[in-house]
């Protein structure tokens, strides 16, 4: 489905990624892992053609969805024509909007507005929590409702591919485990997910592939349970 092939990416002259290249197919989770500063959420900005200055510049490699170049597509069409979307880290919700209105914005693309509708119903069983919280300020929701709300945004968006980065970030270990949880349903049900995550021990134990970057390279790959077993993972990434 989705397929990055020697990518190299600079902010400015810096470059940032060194030729990555690695696949996700149709209805996987896969899983990037590493360390702060080894290129994870420049990867998923360059997918999602975040453009610079806050995005990276591309230099070399592709970046293809179902076969088409990501790279001459805006943003904008990313979400609304290929139905990706991005969840970026730190959530970045209207905070002085409600929870409805964070939902209701996603679909401004949309031209199904019945299937918009299922979509926010689905949303609400998804995490009942945004449900009793609909007219509430964003800016006033818990932390793990916060990352509730920007996943039902994703959602609200049509997407059928989710790019997530650091979804655990700032959870106590119980949301932490609800909302990896909630991916997995997610998944189960159709949902392709790019997962960027620190926590590698988690990230592995919900993802079926994943990919290792350091200082911008693919150094190790495969099944998630050959990763959990790889000496240098394990010494570098998993306490062990």
């Amino acid at each position: 489905m989705l397929c990055v092939s020697n990518l190299k990416v600079k902010y400015g002259n810096i470059e940032a990624l060194h030729g990555v290249s690695f696949t996700v197919e149709k209805g996987e989770i896969v899983t990037l892992i590493g360390a702060n500063g080894a290129g994870k959420t420049t990867t998923l900005l360059t997918i999602a053609r975040l453009g610079p200055p806050e995005g990276p510049r591309v230099t070399e490699g592709d970046v293809t969805l179902n076969g088409q170049s990501l790279l001459p597509v805006p943003p904008h069409q990313v979400v609304a024509n290929l139905r990706m979307a991005l969840v970026p880290e730190g959530r970045h919700i209207f905070g002085n909007l409600s929870v409805m209105d964070n939902l209701t914005l996603a679909t401004y693309a949309r031209q199904d507005k019945d299937r918009a509708a299922k979509d926010l119903d689905f949303v609400f069983e998804l995490f009942p929590r945004l449900s009793e919280r609909r007219k509430q300020r964003s800016e006033s929701l818990s932390g793990g409702e916060q990352q509730m709300l920007a996943v039902g945004r994703a959602l609200m968006s049509g997407a059928d591919f989710i790019l997530l980065d650091e979804p655990s970030m700032g959870l106590a270990p119980l949301l932490m485990y609800d909302m990896f949880r909630t991916l997995k349903k997610l998944n189960q049900q159709g949902m392709t997910i790019l997962l960027v995550e620190q926590n590698a021990r988690l990230a592995l134990d919900f993802a079926h592939r994943g990919y290792v970057l350091d200082t911008g390279r693919i150094v190790a790959q495969g099944p998630c349970d050959e990763l959990r077993d790889n000496p240098d993972v394990k010494k570098a990434y998993l306490g062990g």
